[in-house]
């Protein structure tokens, strides 16, 4: 992975990726020639902008599951591990001129809202 600019890495295989402030995580897509779904790029990694919209779906810790892992690494990670409480997560954004539109699809609290790309979390390197 290697630096672009303040806000978005380059992957190998034309892939582009960008941090989340709604899920708190990287996002990536796959541009250029190659197999699979593929985006068009302006080239401006300031100020990218993405076509055609970007949708993320995974699944991810209710606060109550994320309540009983917290307790479950504290108390040591003791077997058999628990099922934790989760729920489906969807993060959908038009990204343009290194603004995400959070559509009102998203599971996260930035839906319905249009937000900047932050910086690259270090710790995320």
């Amino acid at each position: 992975m290697g630096l672009l600019s303040p806000i978005l890495r380059n992957v190998e295989g034309g892939g582009l990726m960008w941090w989340c402030p709604g899920c708190d995580g990287p996002h990536c897509i796959q541009t250029g020639e190659g197999p699979g779904p593929r985006w068009g790029w302006n080239g401006d990694a300031l100020r990218p902008t993405f076509t055609p919209s970007v949708l993320v779906q995974g699944v991810g810790l209710t606060p109550a599951g994320q309540a009983q892992a917290d307790a479950w690494f504290e108390a040591g990670c003791p077997q058999p591990a628990p099922k934790f409480e989760n729920q489906a997560t969807v993060c959908h954004s038009f990204v343009t001129d290194g603004q995400m539109q959070m559509l009102s699809d998203c599971t996260h609290a930035l839906a319905g809202q249009t937000v900047p790309i932050p910086p690259w979390q270090p710790d995320a390197d």
